[in-house]
């Protein structure tokens, strides 16, 4: 339950032990982890996890949503070191990543399906955000080709990701990832 007014320091470390200990159980796939366990895992109280939490959806949605958030400020940290083409590459890499700790979330993630959560919405826009900003990068420095837009881009990789039902998808995704990026290169005008 959230409050306008800022947690004390060892609210919010326990909130933070919280979500890692989801995090980790979540992504080892123990995705029906129970939030005893949770609690159990991050040396809490159950009182204390639905003082932060008001149920377990609730947990799997701050867990993915932060997952997101870290996610989307990778573009900036990526233009800083590398030329815009390569920032596009290796986060549309980060992406396909990202869709691994989603298949490891995928059960608990099922659980906020059910819900009016505006999770999954908020994911998609802050994701096609970033990727419009690594592709506004590249297009101004004549490296991709322009007019391709960060949605567009988000629904060909989620079409990739598709595949992570099948066994050994994740290099097989990364290599139709890169005909993708190879694609996005082609025919942009070379800066002079």
């Amino acid at each position: 339950m959230p409050s306008s007014r800022p947690l004390r320091a060892d609210a919010r470390r326990n909130r933070e032990a919280l979500l890692s200990a989801a995090r980790e159980a979540f992504l080892s796939g123990d995705t029906d982890a129970h939030v005893e366990q949770i609690a159990r895992r991050a040396g809490v109280a159950i009182g204390t996890l639905y003082r932060h939490f008001e149920t377990r959806e609730a947990l799997v949605e701050e867990v993915y949503r932060k997952e997101v958030d870290e996610l989307c400020t990778a573009p900036a940290k990526l233009l800083s070191r590398h030329a815009p083409d390569e920032a596009l590459r290796r986060f549309l890499l980060l992406l396909v990543d990202h869709a691994a700790v989603g298949k490891g979330m995928a059960v608990a993630l099922e659980s906020i399906m059910a819900t009016d959560s505006p999770v999954f919405e908020n994911a998609r826009t802050h994701m096609a955000n970033a990727l419009d900003q690594l592709l506004d990068a590249g297009a101004a420095a004549g490296t991709v080709r322009d007019g391709v837009s960060g949605p567009t881009l988000l629904r060909a990789l989620g079409g990739i990701c598709g595949m992570r039902a099948t066994e050994g998808w994740q290099a097989e995704a990364r290599q139709i990832t890169a005909l993708l990026f190879d694609g996005l290169r082609y025919g942009a005008p070379r800066a002079t």
